[in-house]
């Protein structure tokens, strides 16, 4: 069993072959699903945001190139493990900053350089990877949602920003799985959602999901933070991350930063919610790609209505950096990290 809890929402979907996932960009006005089982239709579907959130990207990503061996016309091994080292290059990609993916992909290379006898071994083994991965995003979402919910008092408003929700992942989420799971064991809470401009992913995609929930949620502009913090209406602040160092910096959503900052300064609690295979265990600061998107993404609202100068120059970074000394501890599937972040980080990894 996968998960002890209801599973309302599921972002991805292994469907005999092919990848099945809800087409988050039409999120909430419709609740579409594709399917394929081609990687680069898989990761053009990252790139352009219908998968989205660190974890969801990891495992689309390798059920892509499980995908891509399943389906696979040859049976030469040598030849489908290239078409697979192909797909891998393609979907590694797709998003820089998301350590998740390329963790997902380190598995699938790993399984792909074992030795096989035949193409039906291969993709067995493959496919069985994949899988694992997969039900390994909800069962670490649902311990993780177990170990954050013992910081969440009976009262508590929560704020939230972007989607770590079962949008972000496979299901559950990791920010939402703390929310979700605090809910369920009868803890009267109540969530605010940060709009999470440019792409909205809190107004369209956290919202959707909580009030499928029934979990009480107000959605409020990225820049009334500092007013609902100052008006004493938030009593924590839980995000998630798409990638963090060994020395506790978070590198999550834009805004992320800004709200955790603001947070310190009402000494309210600022939590971070991951799995560990969103650590990074090599990375240095320095060496943090952060991605920069489409200026269109800023100059339009969800591509249609121009809000300003067709041409005006625009600073999309789609990632900030919260410091570690912002972070009051983060929450992952074997326990709550506390500082100092250097120190307790490497101890939970056993490096």
């Amino acid at each position: 069993m996968m998960s002890a809890y209801p599973i309302k929402v599921k972002a991805l979907e292994w469907a005999n072959g092919s990848v099945r996932w809800i087409n988050t960009k039409l999120l909430p006005e419709a609740e579409v699903y594709e399917e394929s089982s081609d990687y680069e239709r898989i990761a053009r579907a990252i790139e352009d945001m219908e998968i989205r959130g660190a974890p969801a990207i990891g495992v689309a990503a390798a059920l892509a190139v499980a995908a891509t061996v399943y389906n696979a016309p040859s049976e030469d091994v040598a030849q489908v493990k290239s078409l697979a080292f192909k797909a891998i290059e393609r979907l590694r990609r797709t998003r820089p900053t998301a350590y998740n993916l390329f963790w997902s992909l380190m598995q699938i290379e790993d399984a792909l350089r074992k030795d096989y006898t035949s193409v039906d071994e291969l993709r067995k083994a493959v496919v069985e990877k994949a899988l694992q991965l997969y039900k390994m995003d909800i069962e670490v979402n649902a311990r993780i949602g177990e170990n954050g919910e013992k910081l969440i008092e009976d009262g508590d408003t929560i704020l939230t920003h972007c989607n770590a929700g079962a949008l972000a992942t496979v299901a559950l989420g990791t920010a939402l799985a703390i929310i979700r799971i605090a809910w369920y064991k009868g803890k009267k809470i109540k969530v605010i959602a940060t709009e999470t401009r440019p792409v909205l992913q809190g107004a369209r995609l956290t919202v959707w999901e909580l009030k499928k929930e029934g979990i009480p949620v107000t959605l409020i502009t990225d820049n009334m933070v500092g007013y609902v913090m100052y008006k004493g209406m938030v009593n924590k602040v839980i995000v998630g991350a798409d990638r963090i160092l060994l020395d506790g910096h978070v590198i999550n959503k834009i805004g992320t930063y800004t709200i955790a900052v603001v947070a310190q300064r009402h000494r309210i609690p600022f939590y971070v919610a991951a799995p560990t295979s969103t650590i990074d265990p090599r990375a240095s600061l320095d060496s943090v790609v952060i991605e920069e998107r489409n200026p269109d993404e800023v100059r339009r609202v969800m591509g249609k209505l121009l809000i300003t100068i067709v041409d005006v120059p625009v600073h999309n970074p789609s990632f900030d950096i919260t410091p570690p000394d912002l972070v009051t501890s983060i929450v992952t599937e074997r326990g709550v990290v506390e500082p100092p972040y250097t120190i307790n980080i490497r101890k939970m990894l056993g490096l």
